[in-house]
């Protein structure tokens, strides 16, 4: 075995191309400057310590400027202010936002594999269940009742899908995901051992113990959704849990019954959202922080990590600590702290 060789091994990845200088350009919309040829080729990427002329790599930190430097790489992906530090022989591809415009060059030279038209003999497909076009069906997925697939999904391996679930055009599901009370947009993707739709955390407390309250909502995954390796979004008690347009959920994610994220938002690994808690566009909460329910948190707001949130956070705001409040009023009280411990 060798560590650290080029990135992209055939196999484990798909690799298309190679690509003309040109179409890379119409795809990132990027600039050429430097020694740019317009049909010169590419065969992958690379970086920049390992690659070759006939690759592309990337740059997009100060303190990496050395490497470039020395790169033999064809052609690199970065911002206007790295543009005259390309070596001689070496094309620049100028971009505003650059690690938008990799992440386009890695993607049309590595595209995920498309869905199969095919259903292995060991999965079990209920009745009344509705497959569109080249939807692949991986060994031992449960199909259950009614269940509606949109073209071009994948279910992988030992995959469980409840009885009248809904998955839009384009959904990738997991291996050993469990998917129930749930309807999902387009191009969905739940990374493995992902559960979404199970019992929400609700329970009354009665003379004998307690009592389950019966959860009755159901899981609203909108388009682009992506949720994480082992990460669980329970269904709502009296109305749904609804995850918006294009989020994000890193693995070991914990989102309760009747929550709501609006569009775009982040969620980093080992966060907790308690039930009913309502969290706008846009919001980044990262890892390991803990927010409580029924509290409000407005759009574009940063929840820094293993940050305990309380109350409400208005929007634009960034939060750290716990109990949760603004950075500077934080390292404020840390600093205060310091200089007490000196006396």
């Amino acid at each position: 075995m060798v560590a650290d060789q080029l990135p992209g091994d055939s196999r484990f990845f798909r690799r298309c191309g190679p690509f003309a200088l040109k179409h890379l350009l119409e795809v990132t919309g990027a600039e050429a400057a430097g020694c740019a040829e317009m049909g010169a080729s590419f065969e992958g990427v690379a970086p920049l310590h390992a690659a070759g002329p006939q690759h592309i790599s990337f740059l997009d930190n100060r303190r990496y400027l050395p490497l470039l430097k020395e790169t033999k790489a064809g052609a690199v992906v970065l911002a206007p202010a790295f543009a005259d530090k390309v070596p001689e022989g070496c094309a620049a591809l100028v971009s505003r936002e650059p690690y938008l415009a990799w992440s386009r060059v890695a993607r049309l030279f590595h595209p995920l594999p498309p869905a199969r038209a095919s259903q292995h003999p060991t999965a079990v497909i209920g009745e009344n269940v509705v497959i569109g076009d080249r939807v692949e069906i991986g060994p031992f997925a449960v199909i259950g009742d009614g269940v509606q697939i949109g073209d071009g999904c994948v279910i992988g391996p030992h995959a469980m899908l409840g009885d009248h679930v809904v998955l839009g055009d384009g959904c990738r599901i997991g291996a050993h995901v469990t998917l129930t009370h749930a309807l999902l947009g387009e191009r969905v993707i739940l990374y493995p051992g992902a559960r979404i739709g199970q019992d929400g955390f609700g329970f009354a407390v009665g003379p004998d113990g307690f009592e389950t309250v019966p959860q009755l909502g159901r899981v609203i995954l909108e388009d682009g959704v992506e949720i994480g390796a082992n990460s669980t979004i329970d269904r709502g008690s009296m109305r749904d849990t609804v995850i918006g347009a294009g989020t994000r959920i890193d693995n070991l994610v914990q989102i309760g019954h009747n929550a709501r994220l609006g569009r775009c938002c982040i969620v980093v690994s080992q966060a907790g959202v308690s039930g009913s808690t309502e969290i706008e566009d846009f919001v980044t909460i990262a890892a390991q922080a803990g927010l409580i329910g029924h509290i409000h948190i407005g759009s574009r707001a940063r929840i820094g990590a293993q940050c305990g949130v309380m109350n409400d956070v208005e929007a634009g705001a960034d939060v750290i600590g716990s109990p949760a409040m603004p950075f500077r009023e934080f390292f404020r009280n840390v600093a205060t702290l310091r200089k007490l411990s000196r006396k």
